[in-house]
C-alpha cells in the first residue's frame, strides 16, 4: 500500500489508538475528569492527524533523497523525535488552555505523554511497516 491511501490508514489507526491512550492518561494518571480528558484527547488527536500528514510527507520527501534506503533504528528514532517534537510545540499551549494550567505545568503534564508517544510512535511505525510494507520512499532503488 502506497501514497495517500497508506497515509490515511496510518493516520487513522494511529490516532484512534492515541485518543484512547490520551484519555486514559489525562483522566486516570493526571486526575482530570473524563469529559475534559476526552475533549483534550480528541482535540490533540485532530491536531496530530493533520500534523501526521504534513510531517510524514516532508519526512518521506527527505527520505527519498537519501542514498541509503530502508528504515534503520536511527531513522525510525529521528522520525519519532521529529514528529513528537513538532507535536509538543502545538499541544502544550492547547493543554494549558483547555485544562486551565500554566504552560510549564502543561509541559510537565505532557512529559509523560511525550515519552509514551515517542515509544508508541516508534513501535507503531515498526509494526505498520511489517504489516503493510515500507513506503516507496524507503524501498531500494531498482
Amino acid at each position: 500500500m502506497q501514497g495517500f491511501k497508506r497515509k490515511l490508514v496510518y493516520a487513522c489507526a494511529f490516532e484512534l489508538l492515541a485518543i484512547g491512550f490520551t484519555t486514559f492518561g489525562l483522566a486516570v494518571i493526571a486526575g482530570h475528569d473524563s469529559g475534559h480528558s476526552t475533549a483534550a484527547a480528541v482535540a490533540s488527536s485532530t491536531i496530530a492527524f493533520i500534523w501526521n500528514f504534513i510531517f510524514n510527507g516532508l519526512f518521506e520527501r527527505w527520505e527519498a533523497r537519501q542514498a541509503k534506503r530502508g528504515r534503520s533504528a536511527g531513522r525510525r528514532i529521528a522520525h519519532a523525535l521529529g514528529f513528537e517534537g513538532g507535536l509538543v510545540l502545538m499541544l502544550v499551549p492547547l493543554f494549558a488552555w483547555w485544562l486551565d494550567i500554566g504552560l510549564w505545568d502543561a509541559f510537565v503534564l505532557d512529559i509523560g505523554l511525550i515519552v509514551f508517544f515517542m515509544v508508541y510512535t516508534y513501535l507503531f511505525n515498526l509494526l505498520f511497516d511489517k504489516i503493510f510494507g515500507l513506503p516507496s520512499s524507503a524501498m531500494p532503488v531498482a
